[in-house]
């Protein structure tokens, strides 16, 4: 099973919207079995990065802990949608 994490700021008002077209991204690809997501801020992030594909983050900077990092504005601002979702496949493996 594939780990992402969704991180934004607040692990609430963005990361929510981001998941949300991850999954439809995913799902039109045929590739939404198997994956567990998990909904996060940036400061919760180091504790739950254990055992994780790809962490997409719709917040500037941080580190990945070893985890390959998406940015996920894209989910946010409309822009380069189809990317962002090819970038989580290609980084998490899928």
């Amino acid at each position: 099973m594939k780990k992402i994490i969704v991180a934004c700021g607040s692990g609430i008002a963005t990361s929510t919207v981001a998941l949300t077209k991850i999954k439809t991204g995913l799902e039109s690809r045929g590739k939404l079995e198997d994956i567990q997501f998990v909904q996060t801020s940036l400061s919760e992030l180091p504790t739950l990065v254990e055992g994780a594909s790809v962490i997409v983050t719709t917040a500037q900077g941080g580190d990945g802990f070893g985890v390959p990092v998406v940015s996920g504005l894209g989910l946010i601002t409309g822009i380069g949608v189809d990317k962002v979702i090819d970038d989580i496949i290609e980084k998490a493996n899928l």
